[in-house]
């Protein structure tokens, strides 16, 4: 028996055979029809559409790279994985089976890298939110705990004073590395002399160990020289400190903030062909640490909590289309099955997205919608894409950073992550929500629990 093809419309389409125009070449698309060899078909058929896949074997890739990268430009390096950037449990743990700490920024992550079995010494405590009793615990198990504000500095010397422990301590330090508009909001300002007078507070007081430096300069970050900037005045501090104490820092940590290979929003041109390289970020850090007047006996460790360019290749959104329709102006759209509910960064990135099956060879600019009741749930406002029929399925590219973190019970539930293993073995990594599980955390007042319609 054979199946009735589709009616496609004729159409009449210009062919673009000389010079690219300001857009760029043709658009053509390959259909991606298998992640990690595994059919797309498959997998949203054993466990359901929308639904997230990580690559374990990519996440492995991209972190041994990264560490090559800058192992090959300076001789003590360490990274710490950002639990904000992804802090699921299986995740998580393939960072720390390939030697990485970790790096939270409260209290629910910093029990969440302990119950994952991470040693208390190789947690870095950040972010601006730390509870007496948070503080407390770091203490206890030695962790490294870098100080956000003079609030926390004092919590922290009277902590110290009633436990009778020394705390293990950095400061953040935010500054003018020529990137506007500045992060100034978290830490101790470098050019105004607060990250001077913290670290004076720290060193008079006695009763805590200054072990380290901090910054965090900004995210998605598009130009390596600033990491330069930031690390010539962390070491500059590190420089005062040693002259005027005796005192040698440990480690400078640089955090995060390296970009993706995504596309920002009202980028000229894609992501993968413009943004910088691990390596141009390697090299603006190691260079200027090495060339800095910093010299301690030993040169002091390099930390990076580096997050998003290690994961967001790493993982899909596998979806379905629900249906097609015009708008009042005639533009074509296609509602699928996930919003940004789930997919949030769609409101920072043109994600690629890619038909699923062969499809035909005309193409239209379509906006495409989420199946939220919103005007807002926009996963692309307007893309090039080949006409897709309802139950066709699509690939949402580079997914893995934040979506799965910053995601929202919100009309629709969550749904399940799977991570493809090195072997091609596919794990349950977290299951789709239902409503008994949201139920779960509800309770009804007596005099609400009957009514009569």
């Amino acid at each position: 028996m054979t199946t009735k093809k589709r009616y496609e419309r004729p159409v009449i389409k210009r062919l673009e055979s000389n010079m690219p125009n300001k857009y760029g070449s043709r658009t053509e698309f390959e259909p991606v029809t298998h992640i990690e060899n595994i059919p797309v078909s498959e997998l949203i058929a054993r466990y359901g559409s929308p639904v997230f896949v990580v690559s374990e074997k990519k996440i492995r890739k991209n972190y041994r790279a990264a560490r090559q990268a800058f192992e090959t430009r300076y001789p003590r390096v360490q990274f710490a994985w950002s639990y904000k950037t992804n802090y699921l449990n299986a995740v998580c743990n393939v960072f720390h089976q390939e030697g990485s700490w970790a790096e939270v920024v409260s209290g629910f992550e910093y029990d969440k890298a302990i119950s994952n079995g991470v040693d208390g010494s190789k947690i870095i405590f950040n972010g601006p939110d730390k509870t007496e009793a948070d503080l407390k615990k770091a203490i206890t198990n030695n962790s490294l705990i870098h100080i956000d504000h003079l609030e926390e500095l004092y919590t922290l010397q009277e902590l110290a004073i009633s436990t009778k422990q020394k705390p293990k301590v950095a400061i953040r330090v935010n500054m003018d590395t020529g990137v506007y508009p500045m992060w100034d909001r978290f830490g101790f300002n470098f050019e105004n002399g607060q990250a001077w007078d913290a670290l004076n507070k720290i060193m008079y007081s006695g009763n805590m160990e200054l072990v380290g430096l901090h910054t965090h300069i900004g995210t998605f970050m598009l130009s390596p020289s600033a990491y330069a900037v930031a690390a010539s005045k962390l070491a500059r501090l590190a420089q005062m400190v040693q002259q005027k104490y005796d005192h040698e820092i440990k480690y400078i940590d640089m955090g995060g903030g390296f970009a993706s290979r995504n596309t920002l929003k009202g980028s000229y041109l894609p992501g993968i062909d413009t943004n910088p390289h691990i390596d141009d970020f390697a090299e603006a850090i190691a260079s200027a640490l090495m060339n800095s007047d910093y010299r301690p006996k030993t040169p002091p460790l390099l930390i990076l909590e580096t997050g998003r360019a290690l994961i967001d290749d790493a993982a899909w959104l596998l979806g379905t289309v629900i249906a097609n329709k015009r708008l009042s102006d005639g533009k074509r759209t296609t509602i699928v099955d996930f919003g940004v509910n789930i997919l949030f960064t769609s409101f920072w990135y043109d994600h690629r997205v890619s038909p699923a099956q062969p499809h035909t060879a005309y193409s239209e600019d379509t906006v495409i919608y989420g199946p939220l009741c919103m005007n807002i749930d926009v996963i692309r406002e307007s893309v090039s894409m080949p006409l897709l029929n309802k139950g066709d399925q699509v690939v949402v590219h580079s997914v893995g950073a934040y979506n799965m973190t910053q995601w929202m019970q919100f009309i629709t539930l969550r749904p399940k992550v799977v991570m493809i293993d090195p072997e091609g073995t596919v794990h349950i990594i977290r299951n789709n929500e239902k409503l008994e599980y949201l139920m779960e955390l509800e309770q009804m007042p007596q005099h609400l629990a009957t009514f009569d319609l």
